[in-house]
Parts: structure tokens; C-alpha cells; sequence
């Protein structure tokens, strides 16, 4: 069988079924795995551009997480954000946030370090069988938002366009932010309410532990609406708010954007452990499920994969 989409719930969903005996091929458009979970070198330092961090309550989920940080990929950052608000600044606390030192995408990397990814595989079509791009399948998984699965997805599938079909997305901008030197004061991460541009600032050298003088940035979905077009035009408009939020003296060195257009399912916020699998073989797996989280992802692939190998025994 197939699963399209070599983010984690692509290949968590892979690994349940390699686990279980099925014979499984991840196919990825892109260059590397991570989906979402997307790190980008800068002069050979990696900068997170996709999630931001994880948070883990599953039980399955910590022990992968286990996993990770006895390989040195991930690391406790912090359990207190600071808010930007009309009232000013304040702490906020929370779960416990982890990072990882090579970048998020090195955490979906090693979970599919035995697997079969193919990446720089452009699929174009799934259609009644079911088949991809005309190949006969057992079963497919499309693990991505679902806009970019409708593009895929043959009408004749009417459970899975209309799954997809109900999902709405926002974007979002990602940029990363480097400085001559740290010039703020000391913070993990900070949620910035109400601002018509920013929606989240993040230390990335607090993030990744090497005290780089380094930020990334994340706006509204309303601000990345009107610059999807052209995302690298904003980069002076999002230099401007984070050091007006942060009262930067120094402009940055470099500044780099990149966009998001299906960054966040914008109806998320159910339980944490969904998928969708219909009787014509199409399953479809992701954050848009629940909560907007990794780990919500994550228990998304994984449940599916269980759910597959189950019917394909």
C-alpha cells in the first residue's frame, strides 16, 4: 500500500504497518520528510519554520518521545511562555514545550529512518481501486491537509472528497530572524495576542540551546492572507513589529519568510485522536483530526495505521 505525505502522520501510519507485516512505500513530493515539522539551514544552522514545539500527554507518544531524546534529537525547553497583550507583558505558564537541537524535521527523519520514503515523488492522482497514478493499491493514505488531498482525490471518492471537503486551513508566515547580537530580554517563546501582524515570537537560540542571536516569527493568519502572493515582500513588515514588540535597538542581518498557505486546520480543536477511513480504501490522516498539535498528528497516523493493518490482515 501507499501513504502520501512523509510528515509524521505519514509516517507514523507507516510505521504501524511495516510493524504489523503490511508492505508499505511513503511517497513525498518534497526534498526531505517532515512535512510541517519543516527545519531550514541558515550558514549551516538549522531554524524551525513549521511547528514551533511539541507537547506530549500520550503514553505511546512518550515513549517515542523517549526515544528521541536517548538519541540527543530532543530536549525539555521550557513550561513558561510570555504573553504580549494590551495589558503589557506577563508569564505564561503551561505544559512542558521540547525542541530539538537538528531541527523538528530531524525527530519525523529518524522516526522514518527504516522506512521506505521516496521523496522528489510528485503523485498526481488516486483514484477508484483504489490506485495512484494508475498503480493498483491495497489500500491509500493521504496524509496532508486537506485542500492539497483534494487536488488528488477523484470525485468517484465521495467519502474522502467530502472528509477533506469539510476541512478549513489559515496560513501563516514564518520568518526567521537573524541579529548581530541579543539585544532582548531573556524569553522562550511569547504569544502575542491581539496584534494585527504577529501571533507568536520564538528565541530560536533559547530554543535550541546554543544561544544564537536568532528569532522566528510566526503572523496572523489574516496579516500571510494578504502576502501569499509574494511572501519574501513582507519580510520588512514583520522585522518592523518584532522589534517594535521587543524594542530592538539593531536591525536584523537577514531576514528570510517562508510561507505557509494550509499551515493550521482553522476547525481544530476536537479530541485529540482522529482519522478517516472509508470502504473504497482511501484513508486520510493529520492534525485536522483534533487539536492542532504534533502529537495529535502523530496519534492520527499511528491509529490509522493500526486501523489498516487490521483490515488488511
Amino acid at each position: 500500500m501507499v501513504v502520501i505525505g512523509a510528515g509524521i502522520a505519514g509516517v507514523a501510519c507507516a510505521r504501524e504497518l511495516r510493524d504489523a507485516g503490511v508492505p508499505v512505500q511513503i511517497r513525498e513530493r518534497g526534498r526531505v520528510a517532515g512535512g510541517r515539522m519543516a527545519s531550514r539551514r541558515f550558514d549551516g544552522r538549522p531554524a524551525d519554520l513549521g511547528a514551533a514545539y511539541f507537547t506530549v500527554s500520550d503514553p505511546e507518544f512518550a515513549e517515542v518521545v523517549r526515544g528521541w531524546q536517548a538519541a540527543g534529537l530532543a530536549r525539555e525547553w521550557t513550561d513558561t511562555f510570555v504573553a504580549y497583550d494590551a495589558g503589557g507583558r506577563r508569564a505564561a505558564p503551561g505544559p512542558v514545550r521540547w525542541s530539538a537541537p537538528r531541527g523538528l524535521r530531524s525527530l519525523v527523519e529518524h522516526l522514518a529512518r527504516d522506512l521506505p520514503v521516496v521523496v522528489n515523488r510528485l503523485v498526481l492522482s488516486v483514484e477508484p481501486g483504489p490506485t495512484v497514478d494508475g498503480e493498483d493499491c491495497a489500500a491509500v493514505v493521504l496524509a496532508m491537509p486537506g485542500p492539497q488531498a483534494a487536488l488528488l482525490l477523484d470525485p468517484a471518492l465521495v467519502p474522502a472528497t467530502d472528509a477533506v471537503g469539510r476541512q478549513r486551513w489559515s496560513p501563516t508566515l514564518a520568518a526567521m530572524l537573524r541579529f548581530p547580537c541579543r539585544r532582548w530580554t531573556d524569553f522562550g517563546g511569547a504569544f502575542v495576542n491581539d496584534h494585527p501582524l504577529l501571533s507568536l515570537v520564538c528565541d530560536d537560540g533559547d530554543r535550541r540551546g546554543d544561544g544564537a542571536a536568532v528569532l522566528v516569527a510566526h503572523t496572523t493568519d489574516g496579516f500571510a492572507a494578504g502576502h501569499l502572493a509574494q511572501p519574501t515582500a513582507a519580510a520588512p513588515q514583520i522585522e518592523a513589529a518584532v522589534r517594535d514588540l521587543l524594542a530592538l535597538p539593531d536591525r536584523a542581518e537577514f531576514v528570510h519568510v517562508h510561507r505557509w498557505t494550509y499551515a493550521k486546520p482553522a476547525d481544530g480543536g476536537g479530541p485529540d485522536t482522529g482519522f478517516h477511513l472509508d470502504d473504497d480504501g482511501v484513508g486520510l490522516a493529520g492534525d485536522a483530526f483534533g487539536r492542532p498539535r504534533v502529537q495529535t498528528a502523530w496519534r492520527s497516523g499511528r491509529d490509522l495505521g493500526r486501523a489498516l493493518a487490521r483490515r488488511l490482515a
